[in-house]
């Protein structure tokens, strides 16, 4: 699946789209050669409609550079629900040593086939130099270890790794494997009946909506796609009809120019932004704002658009520049 380094930054990339359009945290993360590991936090429930988003886009690309067609991967990603809670930091410690010793137990780093740390391809990399991409957030794993969250704290994390790589070449103990192969959940079973719970009042009942907390947390589907578009059609000339939009060409710079900060904003489906933009079939609206990141001028305006909607954020050009470094 990463066949070359240039695989590897698409990846993150995408990933870090996914992470602004959806409102994701991620703690820890290793992409390895034919899978990847993520400790994943999801403040809203769109895990499905992100990761459907992540692996379809990747995968695209993917298929695009090699001329081929057919799956990626091999079948739907596998996801257990982790307990992060303060009073039970166990199981949340053992999924992040659990990816950050991958290429350990792998032989690509650590002890004799060199620092753990210096694999370009994790989470560890970053804890390391204490930088990473603004959708990394690294003070939960150090919480959990009751360290610091400075570089006292991320360095005695790094160096605790570092021994475990040279000691037993990334080994999880017994009662971890018998943690990580239980199956549905990651907790104790107090954390398994609270899930139990959920899952049975979502039987039947209709969710109750949900309410922002403090103003930072945003519905990343359709209400708050709508909110973009009241906010910046106006702002771009845009009449406020569907009616009126469809007498305007479906490749109109401005129609494309919102649809890229729905893209990267939101995580509703292209089907939708064709139907409220009226850009025609949703392979339009890609291909749309593909010709906004690619056009030096038009990326311009997008970031200029989103710091007039409010809704842009400081780092989101990481990927961007360091994709340029590496």
């Amino acid at each position: 699946m990463f066949e070359s380094a240039d695989d590897r930054l698409v990846f993150l990339s995408r990933l870090g789209e996914a992470c602004g359009s959806c409102g994701w945290r991620v703690h820890a993360w290793v992409l390895m050669g034919n899978h990847f590991h993520l400790l994943l936090e999801t403040p809203l429930p769109n895990l499905v409609a992100g990761m459907k988003w992540l692996l379809g886009t990747f995968s695209q690309g993917w298929n695009r550079a090699r001329k081929r067609q057919g799956h990626v991967f091999q079948g739907r990603y596998q996801s257990v629900p982790v307990n992060g809670s303060d009073a039970d930091r166990y199981y949340f410690r053992i999924v992040a040593d659990y990816i950050h010793l991958n290429p350990a137990r792998a032989r690509l780093a650590g002890g004799k086939s060199g620092r753990l740390a210096g694999y370009r391809w994790s989470s560890l990399a970053c804890y390391a130099k204490g930088k990473g991409p603004p959708w990394l957030e690294m003070d939960r794993v150090l919480q959990s270890f009751e360290l610091a969250e400075d570089g006292r704290g991320r360095r005695a994390y790094v160096a605790w790794l570092e021994a475990r790589a040279a000691n037993d070449g990334g080994g999880v103990d017994e009662a971890a494997q018998a943690a990580l192969r239980r199956g549905w959940y990651l907790g104790e079973e107090t954390f398994r009946d609270r899930l139990l719970d959920l899952a049975d009042k979502a039987k039947g009942v209709k969710p109750r909506q949900r309410r922002q907390a403090a103003g930072l947390e945003k519905d990343h589907g359709e209400k708050d796609a709508e909110r973009i578009v009241r906010e910046l059609g106006p702002k771009l000339g845009l009449p406020p009809s569907v009616r009126e939009l469809a007498e305007l060409r479906k490749g109109d710079e401005r129609k494309a120019l919102l649809a890229a900060v729905l893209r990267k904003r939101t995580a509703v489906a292209t089907q939708w932004i064709a139907q409220s933009l009226a850009m025609g079939h949703p392979g339009s609206v890609s291909r749309q704002v593909g010709i906004v990141k690619r056009d030096r001028n038009l990326l311009k305006k997008l970031n200029e658009l989103e710091k007039m909607c409010h809704c842009g954020d400081p780092g989101d050009h990481w990927c961007e520049r360091w994709n340029s470094r590496s």
